[in-house]
């Protein structure tokens, strides 16, 4: 009797244990969210705040130039959240098709940058053009949007074809960022935000808006995420905020508009 006592309460014990454990939650979801590099470190640190909200997500950036992002996700990569430094890769993306919600988030400022231990006398673009001025930075334009936006800013103040010579083109706004940093060119075309992390370059100039297209950044849902539910909960904590206040104090600005 004791013994059939002992293999109801061992039975009763194993059913509810594996009761708890369907009811546990599921694995940790995993976000790949494609950003743009410039959005690094501010988007390091909203992670931390969101993962702390979100406990069942884990989010995983893939960051690089908005165009090549842009191609990747053409391609069919595995993305959940795309997060643009220009409207015209995102909307490109939009008009495939690709793009589920978006929302045009925050803005940025184009500035010149120089090694800050720079002996060279630039205090303006046109300096760029100076003798003895021999390298300057700024991403790829066909593919960066801050080397798009620069080439613009250059061509409006009548300097591009004075300078073109003296050009070298990197592959996204943080490399441009460590060409300056580590002295290998003179100077450099960077966003305000990049140029702001770093202590090993000044800014010397800052492009009016007149001269170049609105820097805007849009993020927007994949439509073909496989994780929909996520993917909506890290969009619209992007637009709350905690989140802005972080995207502010990198020095991105919030753009007045609904």
């Amino acid at each position: 009797m004791k013994l059939l006592k002992r293999l109801f309460l061992l039975l009763a014990i194993i059913i509810f244990s594996v009761g708890c454990t369907q009811n546990e939650p599921d694995e940790k979801v995993e976000l790949t969210v494609s950003a743009a590099a410039s959005l690094q470190n501010a988007l390091l640190e909203i992670k931390e705040s969101f993962e702390k909200k979100h406990e069942h997500i884990h989010l995983s950036f893939n960051f690089g130039s908005s165009g090549a992002l842009e191609r990747q996700i053409s391609q069919g990569a595995p993305v959940d959240i795309f997060f643009s430094a220009s409207e015209d890769k995102f909307d490109n993306l939009v008009q495939q098709g690709l793009i589920n919600q978006r929302k045009n988030l925050v803005g940025n400022e184009l500035v010149l940058v120089v090694p800050y231990e720079s002996k060279n006398k630039i205090n303006r673009f046109q300096d760029l053009k100076n003798d003895h001025i021999q390298h300057v930075a700024i991403g790829i334009p066909e593919v960066v949007p801050a080397g798009k936006y620069a080439k613009e800013s250059l061509q409006i103040l009548n300097i591009w074809n004075d300078i073109e010579q003296k050009i070298i083109f990197a592959k996204d706004v943080r490399q441009v960022l460590s060409y300056v940093e580590t002295g290998n060119v003179d100077a450099g075309i960077v966003y305000r935000t990049d140029a702001r992390i770093s202590n090993k370059v000044k800014i010397v100039a800052t492009a009016e808006e007149n001269i170049h297209s609105p820097i805007i950044y849009p993020i927007g849902i994949i439509k073909n995420t496989n994780h929909l539910e996520e993917a909506k909960l890290f969009y619209q904590f992007m637009q709350k905020e905690d989140a802005m206040q972080i995207l502010k104090k990198y020095g991105f600005k919030e753009l007045n508009e609904s």
